[in-house]
């Protein structure tokens, strides 16, 4: 048995199933209502069919001649009979009906009785009394005969040339009206029980087809894991809630896969960045071990190979010093940056930095370009880096005696702008998206000449982005680089 029919089985007579589920539940919903729509039928129609029987014996009762009735008062014993006689009257004849007549003076003659009635019962005074007093409509009530059977019961005043002469009890078994009953709600059952047989088979496929986007939803579902998160569950079904479920899936697949990117870049980038640690740190320490091997050599009696041996050590161990304090500041700004933001005008810092920004150019020309009054809220200690990273960056990269930078400082709506601009080779296109990512050096020879690891414009990035600013570079080959700076001015 394959995969697919044994799930097909299972899916068909679990009563754990979505689509078994519904089916009892709306075939019990069903039912129920049929349940409560028959009682509810059984109830009315019992009303109507004794209704209906008790005008039919009331207008039995007044198709009888009046003279009759006049003859059972001037002569009361006339026609009385027994209740066990098999006598009848001819004009007091009603089938399965049972009269009696009770005059004004409260005698009770039984006048004609069914041979298929049972024994008509016989009322308090008072009830027939109230039967000449109400409005003559008709009324009737069930009640116990002598022998206990049920009976429809009716009283009928009889007035004759505007006297009344007396009252008429018509009375008849309920059990053929409850039969009738019976055989009415039997076929209700029946035929409500034939729908539903009927619906159970219609409703199946039905069912089965309104679930189809839930069993797509299913087998697409089955098809996504870790290393496939590209399938996408179809929006528009045309069924509301599964298309918004579908969205969730979605959404839900899309940041996913979003996390296992930014998962598997940070682990690509924590690779490099170990890679080009482990690069950098051990360039400075070969070159140290090197020296020592050569002074162990012999080369510490002589004077002037120490003098140089020692300059060359103290070199790359500050070197060595510089690289492992940016990487512990990296890994303090990676972590929760902790900034002494407070309010200040970027400008009055800048003019204090200025003597410090013309020995750093040299014989470079600086032009400060500074509007007044540029308030913003900033770490102090954290943005004098940030300019003297990005100006010691400009002056590694600008002719020493024909370079030129340019620092501006301006407010644009609700933003500080810093740019620092320099007259350099400029940056090749290829590299202006990764002159931020750590260890990333566009010319290594020059970097290393000037003793830089590619890890300051990134110390800046993160400095700015602790600040809730942005950093951005223009450059193009041959005419210069701009890197630009916004902070809010809160």
């Amino acid at each position: 048995m394959n995969r697919k029919l044994r799930d097909g089985l299972r899916t068909i007579f679990a009563f754990d199933s979505l689509k078994i589920q519904l089916l009892s539940r709306s075939l019990l919903v069903l039912a129920g209502l049929l349940m409560l729509i028959g009682l509810f039928q059984y109830v009315f129609m019992q009303g109507v069919i004794y209704k209906n029987k008790a005008t039919s014996m009331q207008s039995q009762i007044l198709a009888i001649p009046r003279f009759a009735w006049e003859q059972l008062v001037t002569n009361p014993g006339s026609l009385d009979i027994n209740p066990g006689d098999d006598l009848h009257r001819p004009y007091f004849l009603i089938p399965d009906v049972s009269l009696a007549f009770v005059d004004m003076q409260g005698n009770f003659q039984f006048v004609s009785i069914s041979p298929e009635s049972a024994a008509p019962p016989k009322l308090a005074a008072e009830q027939y009394l109230d039967a000449l007093r109400n409005d003559p409509e008709a009324d009737y009530q069930v009640t116990a005969g002598p022998d206990g059977v049920e009976q429809l019961l009716v009283l009928q005043p009889i007035v004759s040339h505007d006297r009344v002469l007396g009252v008429v009890q018509a009375s008849t078994p309920t059990g053929p009206l409850k039969e009738l009953l019976i055989r009415q709600l039997f076929t209700f059952l029946s035929l409500s029980l034939a729908a539903m047989l009927v619906g159970l088979l219609g409703f199946m496929p039905v069912l089965k087809r309104t679930l189809v986007p839930l069993f797509n939803m299913v087998n697409i579902a089955e098809q996504i894991d870790a290393g496939n998160l590209a399938k996408r569950f179809p929006a528009r079904q045309g069924q509301m809630e599964i298309d918004r479920l579908a969205e969730s899936f979605n959404g839900m697949l899309e940041r996913l896969e979003a996390s296992f990117a930014a998962e598997r870049e940070t682990k690509e980038q924590m690779r490099r960045f170990i890679a080009d640690a482990s690069h950098e740190l051990r360039t400075p320490l070969t070159s140290i071990h090197g020296f020592l091997e050569v002074l162990l050599r012999g080369a510490a009696n002589n004077p002037e190979q120490l003098d140089k041996a020692l300059k060359s050590m103290h070199s790359e161990s500050a070197r060595l010093n510089k690289l492992v304090h940016d990487l512990l500041l990296l890994a303090k700004l990676d972590r929760t940056p902790h900034m002494e933001l407070a309010e200040g005008c970027l400008d009055a810092m800048l003019r204090e930095m200025e003597p410090q920004l013309h020995i750093l150019a040299g014989n470079r020309s600086l032009c400060l370009s500074v509007e007044p009054d540029q308030k913003c809220k900033y770490d102090a200690d954290k943005m004098k880096q940030v300019i003297l990273n990005l100006f010691q960056n400009a002056v590694q990269h600008t002719d020493p005696e024909t370079g030129h930078i340019q620092i501006s400082l301006s407010g644009e709506k609700n933003e500080v702008k810093l740019s620092v601009r320099d007259n350099g080779p400029g940056i090749d296109e290829q590299h202006l998206p990764h002159v931020f990512d750590r260890f990333y050096r566009i010319d290594t020879s020059r970097a290393r000449k000037h003793g830089g690891a590619g890890l300051g414009l990134s110390i800046t990035k993160s400095i700015v982005d602790a600040h809730g600013g942005t950093i951005h570079v223009d450059s193009k080959v041959g005419e210069g680089s701009t890197f630009t700076v916004w902070l809010p001015k809160r």
